[in-house]
């Protein structure tokens, strides 16, 4: 592993040696979640759509022998070229880590097709387009971990698009689980709840302490915390885990 990751503790995960696609892992969670899989030893894909800066950074700490493709996940060739980057890197996957997804906000009367489509584009589809064409590279033992979201556990006034698409993801998960664990692969989720990314548009204090007032912890969730869920799913450590999902909210 490149010494360039090894600035913060690694996590036990039994992940060393794996070989780990992580969607959308150039930023926030996503990031967290490469970074702590190279520090626990797996080798790792991630993709990215647009922001390069983020993209360059990410690589200037990963080093070799991972990997940092540009794909749009709403885009079925695209997916299709970024499962065969993982064969060719890798000749395989021991885990797909569907991470990828955007946020929304509208309410139902302003809510047009459009909006609703590119919400459930990315949050939605693109974990089914991934799954299926990484299917072929996941033998027994495998494991597909799929971000949701606690808010869709809950509901939101103006979000129903964001909450429609992270719900299907539990519908989804529990279904894999069941049509692929005779095969030895594992579909788990994580649904994190209100996470401090330090990235985009930051939340008006007044909202922050309404949100820290709401977990049983007192505060807002880092990006650290949802990796460590993730990881925790994918590894060797939640061998008999499939089908659950992982709340990482705490405690609203």
């Amino acid at each position: 592993m490149d010494e360039r990751v090894m600035g913060e503790r690694a996590m036990d995960t039994a992940l060393a040696g794996k070989r780990l696609l992580v969607t959308g892992g150039t930023r926030g969670v996503g990031r967290a979640t490469v970074l702590a899989a190279a520090r626990a030893g797996a080798r790792v894909v991630t993709c990215f759509h647009a922001d390069e800066a983020a993209a360059a950074a990410l690589s200037a700490k990963l080093g070799t022998p991972h990997r940092i493709v540009r794909a749009d996940l709403t885009r079925a060739d695209d997916v299709a070229r970024l499962a065969a980057e993982c064969r060719t890197e890798f000749g395989g996957l021991d885990a797909v880590i569907n991470n990828a997804g955007v946020d929304g906000h509208s309410r139902l009367a302003d809510l047009d097709e459009l909006e609703w489509q590119r919400v459930l584009g990315l949050d939605l589809t693109s974990v089914f387009r991934v799954t299926q064409a990484c299917l072929p590279l996941l033998g027994p033992g495998s494991a597909i971990v799929n971000v949701a979201a606690s808010a869709a556990l809950r509901g939101v006034p103006g979000r129903s698009h964001y909450t429609a698409a992270k719900a299907g993801i539990f519908g989804l998960t529990r279904s894999l689980c069941k049509e692929l664990g005779p095969r030895d692969i594992r579909v788990n989720a994580v649904a994190p709840g209100i996470i401090d990314t330090g990235g985009g548009d930051p939340l008006p204090p007044p909202v922050v302490e309404r949100i820290k007032s709401m977990t049983a912890l007192g505060r807002l969730g880092r990006p650290e915390e949802v990796a460590a869920a993730s990881l925790y799913l994918a590894g060797d450590l939640s061998a008999y885990l499939t089908g659950t999902t992982l709340t990482v909210d705490g405690g609203i």
